[in-house]
């Protein structure tokens, strides 16, 4: 069944080879008590943990039921100890923090039998070998007797082939040897038993056969056995593998470290600083997150989807957009060398076409998502004004989009949508104008008005005003007829403010209101100043449709008669005409959003007429609102990454010292190290037990941080509440709270995998003899 080929071992001391074993070659029956004798260092135990499969021989060879061990790699004899090999050692090698049942479990969890059949058959086998009263018990609760049956117990277990005892009395009393050798003695009727013990007369008691043993070589066989040429080879040896669960490492890393709870608790909350750190800092930044969003909404949500006739769509910054020849920008160049180069040739326009078919696109969208839509023209308003003093000038309205005739406007057009308008403004006195010739005195929400309005309405600086000084007061709208003289071919504005004030023909308009933003309203819309409603701009337009002027116009397609030149690129026909009020078409489009979320909506309805479209008929728009939102939340995030980064070294000096513990833990371990390769737990099981301590450290440590955070937020939340008027500011989410745990449970997975590695590489053999 088993036989021994000329089996040599050598050990290397101070780099020399020291022999144990000398060529000892050796049969054993199916089922026979074999002691081996022999003084210390005769290379007793040596033998034993060769035949154990614990050690290698140097040279030789071991068949096992005619199968040759020599080519075995660490996987087969892992197999082999679990299947075949039972052990039972001198010092019993029970892990302490294990229940006897557990201990008696431990050699069936490496050969995956299912819990229900392997409590079965570890309760029998203890049963048998009377332990029935004591199967809950610690091995620390047992008498030196009992703990040697728990460890005949777990050999025999897996019922293996060869029971291995090394030494199983030596520790007991001559008493309860007798028992102990009775029990192994009964065990050999069935299987072959291989007891080492220095005792001659045990052996010679118990035993069936003595082999004798002196510097490594046989010198006495009492019964040797033959060779048999004609043994069949067994190969069903390699077809079963050991192979421990990750759900069995688990339990058994956690019963270890519930041995050493004090210790355990320590780590994990020194391992949860890091963890807490970045918690705080993401429970923070998400209430700084939901408390920017929130006044983003609220401040926001007014501003207007603006779409302009031109739009700047690239910018370059340099000479002239130069490229080197790997087509990168010539930033910062080495050479001597400048440039010269025109930022207005570097400015790519996009003209956005503003035509009838995009408004009505605009008007058929849904109207719960926007509060108004306002077009924006640009016709010159030609306004004169009284002074008190008895002088008169010009009012300067709004401009038209390329600021190519008069800048400064202190007249401009609401948004045609009195119910918005409303809801964000206060009436503080008279009315809302209802035509053409009522307009509104606006100002800010401190009732101030800057001095350079008042100076261009004609209105004396003092050190205040009531209403009645503004509600009244009138202006005239000069028609383009009186407005312009026409020399030769060309128009030229008159400047007899005087005369054009007091023509019958002038159209007075009225401040009828005064207006203040509300304290509920999101945005100002509108500017300081004087605003007039769309009535006013259709009157003007629909006047001038017929003034000298636009019709002259009209007739000189290709010559601007404001000042007889031919257009260009920038000053147009189409401009021209907008200007004088011969052409109504919008330069400009605001949409008014009802919220922020609505912005997206509006969005999205205007990409979608852009899809299917040219470069050319494609609008461009502009959000403000977007591009202010975008750069609060990129500060935050960076902001909030720099504090995580900070928090997170912490973290990662925490995971370290988890690795540490769990090196330490290794040098205590490292009996039960061996106990589990003896039992056949292969090395990649031994890492598998300490990776789990790791991980069930990184996950308590996670829950632990995750938890102090959670209540470090309350006296954090009370500060800022009293600080800013916000309850409940610093919150972590949940999705946040299970990535931290998964985060600290795989950096102590990290951390561990050197000393577990260095776990699984302890040699069996020295392991087992470590106290």
């Amino acid at each position: 069944m088993l036989e021994l080929i000329n089996i040599k071992k050598d050990y290397t001391v101070a780099g020399k080879p020291f022999p144990a074993l000398n060529g000892i070659s050796l049969n054993f029956k199916k089922n026979e008590f074999v002691s081996i004798l022999g003084e210390s260092g005769s290379g007793k135990t040596t033998l034993l943990n060769i035949i154990g499969g614990l050690d290698r021989y140097s040279s030789g060879d071991i068949l096992v039921d005619g199968k040759s061990t020599k080519e075995f790699s660490d996987t087969n004899w892992d197999a082999y100890r679990n299947a075949t090999i039972g052990f039972v050692f001198q010092s019993y090698n029970l892990i302490s923090h294990l229940s006897v049942l557990d201990n008696v479990e431990m050699a069936l969890r490496l050969s995956g039998v299912s819990a229900k059949e392997r409590k079965e058959r570890a309760t029998k086998v203890l049963v048998e070998v009377g332990l029935k009263d004591h199967i809950t018990k610690r091995p620390n609760q047992l008498s030196g007797g009992q703990m040697q049956r728990v460890a005949i117990a777990r050999a025999l277990v897996n019922n293996p082939m060869v029971l291995l005892a090394d030494e199983p009395s030596g520790a007991l009393d001559s008493h309860t040897s007798h028992q102990i050798l009775e029990l192994i003695q009964e065990i050999s009727k069935d299987r072959l038993v291989i007891m080492v013990t220095h005792n001659s007369e045990l052996a010679n008691t118990f035993s069936d056969r003595i082999v004798t043993l002196v510097d490594g070589r046989v010198v006495e066989d009492t019964k040797p056995v033959k060779t048999n040429a004609n043994q069949e080879v067994n190969d069903k040896l390699l077809n079963k593998k050991t192979s421990m669960n990750y759900l069995t490492a688990l339990k058994t890393s956690f019963k270890n470290l519930l041995t050493k709870k004090g210790r355990t608790i320590i780590t994990a909350l020194a391992g949860s600083i890091g963890i807490i750190g970045i918690a705080l800092v993401l429970s923070i930044s998400s209430g700084m997150t939901t408390y920017v969003n929130e006044l983003q909404s609220d401040t926001l949500a007014g501003f207007p989807i603006s779409i302009n006739a031109q739009v700047a769509t690239d910018i370059f910054s340099g000479a002239s957009g130069r490229y080197n020849e790997l087509g990168e920008t010539n930033d910062f160049p080495t050479t001597p060398t400048i440039y010269p180069y025109d930022e207005a040739y570097n400015t790519t326009l996009h003209a956005n076409i503003i035509d009838d078919t995009f408004i009505s696109y605009l008007n058929d969208m849904d109207e719960t998502l926007y509060n108004s839509i306002s077009y924006s023209r640009a016709v010159q308003l030609n306004v004169i004004a009284q002074t008190n003093a008895g002088g008169y000038l010009r009012v300067l309205s709004s401009v038209n989009p390329n600021s190519l005739f008069i800048g400064g406007s202190v007249l401009s057009e609401i948004p045609n949508n009195p119910e918005f308008i409303q809801s964000q403004y206060d009436i503080l006195s008279g009315i809302y104008p209802q035509s053409y010739n009522e307009v509104v005195l606006i100002v800010n929400k401190e009732n101030l008005i800057d001095v350079s309005i008042l100076e261009k309405l004609g209105i004396d600086i003092t050190d205040s005003y009531t209403f009645d000084d503004f509600i009244g007061k009138t202006f005239k709208i000069i028609s383009n007829d009186n407005y312009y003289t026409k020399i030769g071919s060309t128009y030229v504005p008159q400047t007899d403010y005087e005369t054009m004030f007091n023509s019958l023909e002038a159209v007075p308009i009225t401040i009828v209101g005064i207006m203040r933003v509300n304290e509920n309203a999101s945005t100002e819309l509108l500017s300081t100043g004087i605003g007039y409603t769309t009535f006013l701009t259709d009157y003007i337009i629909d006047m001038a449709s017929t003034s000298g002027i636009v019709i002259d116009q009209m007739a000189s397609p290709n010559t601007n008669v404001l000042t007889g030149l031919p257009f260009t690129t920038t000053i147009t026909y189409q401009n021209v005409m907008r200007f004088i009020g011969g052409d109504s078409s919008p330069t400009g489009i605001q949409i008014y959003p009802v919220s922020f979320d609505s912005k997206d909506e509006i969005k999205a309805y205007i990409d979608s007429y852009n899809t299917d479209k040219t470069e050319v008929q494609t609008i461009i728009y502009t959000d403000l609102a977007e591009t202010i939102s975008t750069t609060i939340a990129n500060l935050i995030g960076t902001i909030t990454i720099i504090l995580s980064a900070f928090a997170g070294i912490s973290l990662v000096v925490s995971s370290v010292m988890i690795g540490i513990i769990t090196y330490v833990s290794v040098v205590e371990r490292t009996k039960e190290i061996g106990i589990m390769r003896s039992l056949g737990a292969r090395k990649k099981d031994i890492s598998r037990i300490f990776n789990a301590e790791t991980i069930l450290i990184g996950l308590t440590a996670g829950v632990f941080g995750v938890l102090l955070a959670s209540l470090l937020n309350i006296p954090v939340n009370i500060i800022i509440n009293n600080l800013i008027d916000v309850p409940g500011f610093a919150s972590l989410a949940v999705t946040s709270a299970l990535g931290l745990i998964v985060l600290s449970t795989f950096l102590t997975l990290i951390a561990g995998l050197v000393p577990s590695g260095i776990a699984a590489r302890r040699d069996p053999v020295v392991a087992l003899r470590t106290e």
